[in-house]
């Protein structure tokens, strides 16, 4: 496999038991992933978007 071929992954935060990363895939794509335990979500960029900002009103609302 050659460095173009392999995929960048980028720890964005973690705690014990959750992570959050994001892998830069050979093809350009990004991808962000949360792991929660024995459960991994992967999202594309704009899902991980939109994700984003139901956890911002989920906070503003919990606030």
């Amino acid at each position: 496999m050659s460095d173009s071929e392999k995929t960048n992954v980028i720890t964005i935060a973690e705690t014990d038991n959750y992570m959050a990363w994001k892998s830069e895939e050979p093809d350009g794509e990004d991808i962000y992933h949360l792991e929660l335990n024995n459960v991994t979500l992967h999202f594309f960029i704009e899902e991980w978007q939109e994700f984003l900002d139901l956890m911002q009103d989920l906070i503003k609302k919990n606030a």
